[in-house]
């Protein structure tokens, strides 16, 4: 069991940075259309990898209920813990990653969900989704939705203010949506841009 873990760790760190497979926004997203520079990607998805991988180590269950995002330096982390302590020791291992700039925890203690809950939030990042997709004056490819308990958290890259306006308004129109947490990062916010 020890053996197939170290082997799946090996592979997700060994992953190919340049591949299109999948990338920081998700499957199937391109390097090219990503403002940053490709040495400022490369050096987020090694902090990406180093954290997933500390907090693979420390609990197994973090491989699955936590998210890790890395833009520019700053850690996004999202998910759910059993306790509020977990919640601390995941934000300090954040810090303690190299070349950390900042950390925004959106982690939640966990609660019970219901079948009921899981499909609003389901539907509301789908719904969401869609509108990104539709608008022709946003990037979708360059930001990620996440929703818990019809909160919802928006990670990304914006070109300009009127796409990040763009984006919250798009947020607004979803019906059962409560709450809109932005992490969106501008292109001028970038220590490295590309040229």
């Amino acid at each position: 069991m020890k053996k197939n873990f170290l082997i799946l760790l090996f592979f997700l760190l060994s992953a190919c940075v340049g591949s299109s497979s999948g990338g920081l926004f998700g499957t199937g997203v391109s390097i090219a259309l990503d403002p940053r520079t490709l040495g400022t990607q490369i050096d987020d998805s090694i902090m990406q990898k180093n954290l997933v991988a500390r907090l693979a180590l420390t609990e197994k269950k973090y491989l699955i209920k936590i998210s890790v995002k890395v833009l520019d330096g700053r850690i996004f982390l999202g998910g759910k813990v059993d306790k509020a302590e977990e919640k601390l020791v995941i934000t300090k291992m954040a810090w303690e990653t190299k070349g950390t700039r900042s950390v925004k925890n959106n982690i939640y203690i966990k609660q019970k969900f219901s079948f009921k809950n899981t499909a609003i939030d389901v539907l509301i990042t789908a719904q969401l989704r869609t509108a990104l997709i539709l608008n022709k004056n946003v990037k979708a490819a360059n930001f990620n939705i996440d929703t818990i308990n019809k909160k919802t958290y928006i990670f990304g890259i914006a070109n300009n203010k009127d796409e990040k306006k763009e984006i919250i308004q798009e947020a607004k129109q979803i019906v059962d949506l409560k709450e809109l947490v932005t992490s969106i990062l501008m292109v001028s916010d970038l220590s490295r841009q590309r040229e």
